[in-house]
């Protein structure tokens, strides 16, 4: 797992410093709430796409920059949470089904419907109708 130190909190802070920012002069800049913006600069909230548009527009950046700060600052956050790990170490790896070796293979055949499974079933004796079917019981009628 990646275990960069830039998070975009990190990023974001030598940025205003740079360029002289406060957090409310960059919530006005970009049009976002100073709360937000607060949130941002502490790490506690997380870039979005649209703040990843607005940052990255203010600061000459592709959004992917943002986007991909962000997205390594959440695997190196999940690859610390050992509750995640301990879950990640019961996951088997998916295997793929063997080929069927040539000359084997099955023939297609004919399948039946869904319709006609339910036929089938509602005229075998001691069986109840399939669920969803429309069999009407004797006395079932509506009343206007």
């Amino acid at each position: 797992m990646p275990k960069s130190t830039q998070t975009p909190a990190s990023v974001l802070q030598s940025l205003m410093d740079e360029y002289q920012l406060n957090p409310f002069s960059l919530s006005k800049a970009i049009n976002l709430s100073n709360s937000a913006v607060r949130l941002l600069v502490i790490g506690k909230a997380k870039v979005t796409v649209p703040t990843a548009l607005r940052l990255a527009k203010l600061f000459g950046q592709t959004p992917g920059y943002w986007l991909d700060l962000q997205r390594e600052a959440d695997l190196n956050e999940a690859s610390k949470d050992q509750n995640f790990q301990d879950i990640l170490k019961g996951i088997a790896k998916a295997k793929k089904p063997e080929a069927p070796k040539p000359g084997t293979a099955k023939k297609p055949g004919k399948q039946q419907s869904l319709s006609d499974k339910r036929k089938k079933a509602a005229k075998v004796p001691g069986t109840k109708p399939a669920k969803g079917s429309r069999v009407k019981s004797v006395g079932s009628k509506r009343k206007k």
